[in-house]
Order: C-alpha cells, then sequence, then structure tokens
C-alpha cells in the first residue's frame, strides 16, 4: 500500500541496524512482563525526569508484534481501522489485484462508498474480509488434509 513518506514510521525506508537492536532489547523487556501489565520508566525529555508508564497486557502484545516486525528488519506501517482505502490500497493489503477487487465490490462482498467517482473502502470492511477469506481458506484445508488422512 502506498502512503505518502511522512505516513510511515521509517520514512518509507527499512528500519537500520541500529532500531532493529533497539526493537529486539525493547521486545525482550516487554516480553519478560507478558503475563502481566509491564511497568516501564523512561526519561521525558521537557522536564529530565522519569516517568512510569504501565502498559496494559493488550497494549503490550500490541508492542511485542510491532517490534518483532522492526527487529526482523521489517519496514511496518500502522492503519487506523477507520482509515478510507482506496481500491488500489485495498487490493494491495489483500494481495489480488485492483480489477479482481472491483469484482468483490460489485458482487457486495466489500461495502464501499463513493466519493465522487471513486469508490472508497474502509479499512474495517476490507480487514473484516480478509479475516472470513482467511479463515474459509483454513477450514477448505482442514478438510483436505482430513480427505488425504482417510486415504492412507
Amino acid at each position: 500500500m502506498t502512503l505518502p513518506a511522512s505516513a510511515l514510521p521509517f520514512g518509507n525506508r527499512l528500519p537500520s541496524a541500529d532500531d532493529r537492536q533497539i526493537a529486539n532489547q525493547l521486545r525482550q523487556i516487554l516480553a519478560a512482563h507478558k503475563a502481566g501489565e509491564a511497568h516501564l520508566q523512561v526519561s521525558d525529555p521537557a522536564t529530565k525526569k522519569p516517568v512510569d508508564i504501565t502498559l496494559t497486557p493488550a497494549m503490550s502484545d500490541l508492542f511485542l508484534e510491532l517490534l518483532r516486525y522492526i527487529g526482523s528488519g521489517d519496514a511496518v506501517t500502522l492503519l487506523p481501522i477507520q482509515q478510507m482505502l482506496t481500491t488500489q490500497q485495498a487490493a494491495d493489503l489483500l494481495n489480488v489485484s485492483r480489477p479482481y477487487l472491483i469484482k468483490l465490490i460489485e458482487k457486495g462482498d466489500i461495502p464501499h462508498s463513493m466519493v465522487g467517482r471513486h469508490r472508497r473502502l474502509k479499512a474495517e470492511d476490507v480487514f473484516a474480509y480478509k479475516s472470513a477469506r482467511d479463515n474459509a481458506r483454513a477450514e477448505a484445508l482442514d478438510e483436505l488434509i482430513a480427505d488425504s488422512a482417510d486415504l492412507y
């Protein structure tokens, strides 16, 4: 998906070696507190005083996933769930062609709205479709595995 460089966390570049090292260090610290809330102490740049921060388990999980990708050297883009996407952005997220996505929209598989002459899709709807598609694929694969096990 193409977003302006200013919207990308690493300015449209891969994380540096230092970024990866810091991400892995922080991930190890958060992982050590995975069972409960993580308590961090950071320096406030304005006051130079330490500030205590408590991360809930859900927030820790989110940061752990983000840090895992950065630590592996992958570029990461955050996408608000209410973000409106172009058809090309949605197609990129689903890893399908834009014409195929248009067919899904026309069949009513993914809701959309019109902005002038252009279709726009909520990221939430695209992710819901992707999740349903992935679940259907997993079920089909499980059936194939069960059928192949019956043959032996």
